[in-house]
C-alpha cells in the first residue's frame, strides 16, 4: 500500500500565473493536440490501408504514430482542461496513473526507435538477407520486446516514486506529474531514490541515444563505398529517423540525466518532448518520404470517391 501520509492530491501551477496568457496557451496547444492526433492517426491508417507500404520500416512506423498518440494523451488533455480552471488540482492516484503511463509510452517509444535503427541498419548493410532477418515473426516480436520495454522501465520508476511519503506541501511547479517535481515534495531522504531513478531513465535514455547514434555511424561508414544514387536515397531515410530522435532524445537526457532537482526552464524543455515532438514526428516522416506523401494521396483519393457515392 502507498505510503502517502495525509496528501490525497497535488495542485499543479501550470505553465503560466496569467488568465491570459493561459487562455492563448489554450488555444494554442487545443490546436497542437488535435494536429498531433490526426497527423498520426493518419500514417496509421495511411500504412494499414497502402499495400505499398507493408515493409518493415512502415510497419515499426505505424506503431511509433500509435504510441504518439498515447503518449501525448497522458499529458496534454489535462494541461488543456486546467488552462481553463484557476485550481489545477489531480488526486494522488491521478498522479500516479498518469506518471506510470507517461514512462510506459515514453519507454516504448524509445524502444522502438531502437528497434527501427536496427530496421534500418538491416536494410542498408544487409540488403541481400533483409526480408529473411526483418521477417514478419521477427517483426512482431521486436515490437512486442519494445512494450515490454516500456513497460518494464515504467514498473521501475513508478515502484520507486510509490513508496515515498508526502506529507505536504503538495504544489507542484509543473503542468504533469513526473518523477523529479514529485521527489522535491517527499518528507523523507530522497537521496539513494534519487540516484535509483536517475539511473532507471538518464542511464537508459543515455544508452539508447548512444546505441543509436553508434548504428548510424556503422550506417554512414557502410554507405561509402555505395552509389551516388544509393548514398542520396539510403540518407533521406535515416535522416527522418535521425532528426526524430535528436528531437526526442536530447530533451530527456536534459531532463533525466542530471541530480534530483527542478530547473525553471524544465517546463518549456517538457513541452518540446510532449507537444512538440509527437507533432513533427508525421511532418517529419511524410514531407521527407515521397512513398508515405503517394500513399495519403491515394487514401485521399477513394475518400473522396466514397463520399460521393
Amino acid at each position: 500500500m502507498a505510503n502517502t501520509y495525509n496528501v490525497t492530491q497535488f495542485i499543479f501551477l501550470g505553465l503560466s500565473p496569467s488568465q491570459e496568457v493561459q487562455r492563448v496557451c489554450f488555444v494554442i496547444f487545443l490546436l497542437l493536440y488535435m494536429a498531433i492526433v490526426l497527423g498520426n492517426f493518419l500514417i496509421v491508417l495511411t500504412v494499414m490501408t497502402s499495400r505499398s507500404l507493408g515493409s518493415p520500416m512502415y510497419f515499426f512506423l505505424s506503431y511509433l504514430s500509435f504510441v504518439e498518440i498515447c503518449y501525448s494523451s497522458t499529458m496534454a488533455p489535462k494541461l488543456i482542461s486546467d488552462l481553463l480552471v484557476e485550481r489545477k488540482t489531480i488526486s494522488w492516484w491521478g498522479c500516479m496513473t498518469q506518471l506510470f503511463f507517461m514512462h510506459f509510452f515514453g519507454g516504448t517509444e524509445m524502444s522502438l526507435l531502437m528497434v527501427m535503427a536496427y530496421d534500418h541498419y538491416v536494410a542498408i548493410c544487409k540488403p541481400l538477407n533483409y526480408t529473411t532477418i526483418m521477417n514478419q515473426q521477427v517483426c512482431m516480436v521486436l515490437v512486442a520486446m519494445a512494450w515490454v520495454g516500456g513497460f518494464m522501465h515504467s514498473l521501475a520508476q513508478i515502484l520507486l516514486i510509490f513508496q515515498l511519503p508526502f506529507c505536504g506541501p503538495n504544489v507542484i511547479d509543473h503542468y504533469f506529474c513526473d518523477v523529479l517535481p514529485l521527489l522535491e515534495l517527499s518528507c523523507s531522504d530522497t537521496f539513494f531514490i534519487g540516484l535509483l531513478i536517475v539511473a532507471n531513465g538518464g542511464t537508459l535514455n543515455v544508452i539508447s541515444f548512444s546505441v543509436l547514434l553508434t548504428s548510424y555511424v556503422v550506417i554512414l561508414l557502410h554507405l561509402r563505398t555505395q552509389s551516388s544514387e544509393g548514398w542520396h536515397k539510403a540518407l533521406s531515410t535515416c535522416g527522418s529517423h535521425i532528426t526524430v530522435v535528436m528531437l526526442f532524445f536530447v530533451p530527456c537526457v536534459f531532463i533525466y540525466l542530471r541530480p534530483s532537482t527542478t530547473l525553471p526552464a524544465d517546463k518549456m524543455v517538457a513541452v518540446f518532448y510532449t507537444v512538440i515532438t509527437p507533432l513533427l514526428n508525421p511532418v517529419i516522416y511524410s514531407l521527407r518520404n515521397s512513398e508515405v506523401k503517394k500513399a495519403m494521396k491515394r487514401l485521399w483519393t477513394r475518400m473522396v470517391k466514397l463520399d460521393e457515392k
